[in-house]
């Protein structure tokens, strides 16, 4: 009996050991007492919010994918909201979540040692929802960015920051996946974020998810739940964006990307027999704007593109992913299977159109709930005429008719739409309580809508 025990010690020893415990569970004491002097809490004052409207899009995300910062909207008094952040430089840049700041006229950030700074926004990004901020101070502690493109599924992981206006909280886990996408009902998707299983919550927003030896391997921007709290499935952005999203913020203050020109889609098992490919792999071209770098590199719908710049695309939403970290101008190789066979391609990245305008603090919501501009010269040559859909007043008729900023309408009823004053005159006609057809082109696509305006 006694030996059959000792074997049984010994096989269980020998199985910890082979799956990397022969030393025990890492310790992280010295992990957080290095790096925690480092992650700042933010608190944002917002000044008569209910006097403002907001400028994300209802359900602009689906329900189950909640940000992480502390949103207290349509209160008569100042808004007051918590988020997390991280020192990245001992002269005081600051990175955290856009949403975290957003609309937000003060910024106050908050140290460990008890130290207080007020913060100045260098510039923000929307798309992948980091902001770049700034104290004044030197000499600070900062953390670094981990090495890009390292980290490993299994990998230990910890997050610091303040959930539930606990300050300095650490939780730990381990990574989940690498490469996920959570597109938005507007078509961004530009961040293969990191999933772990780290418990975040509310307030935990733009602190950062650190690795064993101390470095940032991710942002925290979201979570997965349907309770509110964490669930144990959590969002980060990867190193790899975070970098060259300072790197422009620092330098120019906005983030350029880079833009291909097409409309892509999976490819299953069946699509890749009709296409001839050996399994299914690859983003398949369903659409090609006119005169985009696509078009001009002659890609064409049905083809099936495998490889960017040397990265292989195994899901069609690799390919935005590598597409938007890539520099406008640059000159990429592009591999591609049309008809069966594989073919390579150069192709001159154009450039991302910008984010949409801030809208000025002073325009009032017009009756359908809309504040809406011209559109630029770029989206003029693109669609030739219109209006664009610059802030939706949440629960107003163009809300509950599916409108969300960024849409460009180019009919209202019977009549076109070709500037602001076409679009006022439009307003005029239309009576109370009676159905009326919008067209809008979203995403580049063109597609009817009725709006029913209110007493």
């Amino acid at each position: 009996m006694l030996k059959q025990f000792s074997a049984l010690i010994l096989a269980v020893s020998l199985f910890w050991s082979n799956v990397g415990f022969s030393h025990g569970l890492p310790s992280f004491t010295q992990l957080i007492e290095t790096s925690s002097p480092a992650v700042v809490k933010i608190d944002t004052v917002q000044v008569e919010q209910n006097q403002r409207l907001s400028q994300l899009p209802h359900g602009e995300t689906p329900d189950i994918f909640q940000d992480l910062f502390e949103h207290r909207r349509g209160q008569p008094e100042d808004a007051l909201s918590t988020g997390s952040g991280f020192i990245i430089s001992h002269d005081g840049y600051v990175l955290t979540n856009h949403h975290v700041v957003d609309g937000a006229d003060e910024i106050v950030i908050k140290l460990l040692d008890r130290r207080e700074f007020d913060a100045v926004v260098i510039g923000v990004d929307q798309r992948s929802d980091l902001a770049l901020l700034k104290i004044d101070a030197d000499g600070l502690p900062a953390l670094k960015f981990s090495e890009p493109n390292k980290l490993k599924v299994g990998e230990w992981v910890l997050a610091i920051g303040s959930p539930f206006d606990l300050d300095f909280s650490a939780s730990i886990g381990i990574i989940s996946a690498i490469g996920r996408s959570i597109p938005t009902e507007k078509g961004d998707n530009y961040v293969p974020f990191v999933q772990s299983d780290v418990a975040i919550n509310p307030g935990n927003s733009g602190g950062p998810l650190l690795n064993l030896d101390g470095k940032v391997v991710g942002i925290n921007s979201q979570i997965f739940t349907r309770s509110g709290g964490s669930m144990g499935v959590s969002f980060s952005i990867p190193v790899s964006v975070a970098i060259e999203v300072v790197e422009q913020l620092k330098s120019k203050g906005h983030v350029d990307r880079g833009w291909l020109g097409v409309y892509i889609q999976d490819v299953d098992k069946d699509l890749a027999r009709s296409f001839k490919l050996k399994k299914p792999h690859g983003a398949l071209v369903a659409q090609v704007e006119p005169d985009s770098p696509a078009d001009k590199a002659g890609i064409f719908a049905g083809d099936v593109i495998t490889k960017f710049d040397g990265q292989p695309i195994i899901e069609s939403n690799d390919l935005p992913h590598a597409v938007g970290l890539s520099s406008p101008d640059k000159k990429v190789n592009i591999e591609l299977v049309r008809e069966g066979k594989t073919k390579a391609l150069n192709v001159t990245i154009g450039a991302l159109p910008t984010a949409d305008p801030v809208v000025n603090a002073l325009d009032r919501p017009d009756k359908l709930g809309l504040i809406i501009s011209a559109v630029d010269d770029e989206m003029v040559s693109r669609w030739r005429r219109g209006v664009m859909i610059m802030m939706v007043l949440p629960d107003s008729p163009a809300h509950r008719a599916g409108l969300y900023r960024g849409d460009i309408i180019v009919q209202l009823g019977q009549n076109s739409i070709d500037s602001p004053e076409q679009y006022y005159d439009a307003l005029k006609t239309l009576s109370v309580k009676e159905p009326v057809a919008v067209r809008l082109i979203r995403q580049g696509r063109s597609i009817y809508g009725s709006i029913e305006i209110d007493n």
